[in-house]
């Protein structure tokens, strides 16, 4: 099992749409949304997530074609 922390942006196209949601039921990955910042033409969140690697893996290949950009967030 991995964990990681993560800071997602998204798109105005996409702040409507349940990308995490998404994510957590496609890739059997588990989310926990730590802080978050969402307004109607734009939106970030920082995201922890869990499961197996390869789960997380294809999980974040997943939401970077959808156009979201995702950075490491250090945990401290």
């Amino acid at each position: 099992m991995g964990k990681r922390c993560l800071k997602f942006t998204f798109p105005p196209e996409l702040v409507t749409e349940p990308v995490i949601y998404g994510l957590g039921q496609d890739f059997r990955v588990v989310t926990n949304i730590r802080r978050a910042d969402i307004t109607e033409d734009r939106g970030w969140v920082v995201l922890e997530m869990e499961g197996e690697e390869e789960n997380i893996e294809k999980g974040l290949d997943w939401v970077m074609a959808k156009g979201v950009t995702v950075e490491p967030v250090e945990e401290g």
